[in-house]
């Protein structure tokens, strides 16, 4: 009877030791076909005795901590879960990968292109920029410095100027006209008649025609709504205008068309059938 207990436990220590050999001899060709790593290798340079790296949780200066095979085990299991939450491996991965990365070289090299571009319209914006206020500032100070004279010369004794509304921004700034009658205290043009309006739009105009000469003026009724004193100033600051220049005024007012060179106008018979008429002037005088 202890005999056959003996048997029985010799050959069920056998079986487990056979049991025990596949199973390493398992785990063996496992680690080759898999890691690529012989047993020896693997047992020296991962055994139990050589320290695992820490958790990547710990900081990147962590040392090395001792193997724990029950810390180990839970560490591959949350491993394994991480794993299998990613899903199945994509056999296209990389090719896709190759694809997105040719694309995404791509659009760099466009984005770059386009800041490029971006970089030199900038620089050509500012150029312009530069330009127009260096022309603007010019223009306005000569304008503003023919206006106070004329603006004087039309109104003895009066002061007006041009005022920029923003001058430390010459390219959005707006331009005010500054109007002093002699006798008045206003200097808005909403609070002058309207013949004091007309004698300082017309002083402007002439202002921008002596600052920035042009070959030929073209003028309607400009002299409408003025008086014959104020009239006979216009004219004198016309002519000193049209010796460098020609003039074409439409008027209605007979001391204008005195002042002219030629006449030109046009007249409606009975037939309703209008004609243009002419007429050359002979002056004896240098001007009015």
């Amino acid at each position: 009877m202890e005999l056959e207990k003996l048997t029985s436990s010799a050959h069920s220590g056998e079986v487990a030791r056979a049991e025990r050999r596949m199973r390493l001899e398992q785990l063996e060709t496992k680690a080759v076909e898999e890691l690529g790593v012989d047993v020896p290798t693997l047992v020296r340079e991962y055994g139990p005795k050589v320290p695992v790296p820490p958790p990547a949780d710990a900081g990147e200066d962590a040392a090395p901590v001792p193997y724990v095979r029950e810390v180990q085990e839970k560490r591959y299991k949350a491993a394994e879960r991480k794993l299998n939450q990613l899903g199945k491996i994509n056999p296209l991965a990389l090719e896709e990968f190759a694809a997105l990365e040719e694309r995404h070289a791509f659009l760099n090299a466009q984005l770059e292109d386009l800041k490029k571009t971006r970089r030199d319209l900038m620089d050509i914006v500012a150029e312009v920029d530069a330009r127009v206020q260096e022309v603007f500032s010019a223009a306005f100070f000569d304008v503003e410095r023919e206006f106070a004279e004329i603006f004087g010369r039309l109104f003895p004794g009066g002061e007006g100027k041009l005022v920029l509304t923003d001058p430390d921004d010459m390219l959005t700034t707006g331009i005010e006209v500054e109007a002093r009658p002699p006798g008045k205290k206003v200097k808005r043009l909403s609070l002058l008649s309207g013949g004091e309006r007309s004698l300082t739009a017309v002083a402007f105009l002439a202002a921008i025609f002596k600052a920035r000469p042009s070959p030929f003026y073209v003028m309607d009724e400009v002299e409408a709504a003025l008086d014959d004193t104020n009239l006979q100033r216009l004219l004198v600051i016309l002519e000193e205008l049209r010796s460098a220049s020609q003039l074409i005024v439409i008027t209605h007012q007979k001391r204008t068309m005195e002042a002219a060179d030629a006449l030109y106008g046009v007249t409606m018979k009975g037939d309703g059938i209008s004609q243009v008429i002419s007429q050359k002037l002979e002056r004896t005088t240098p001007g009015p």
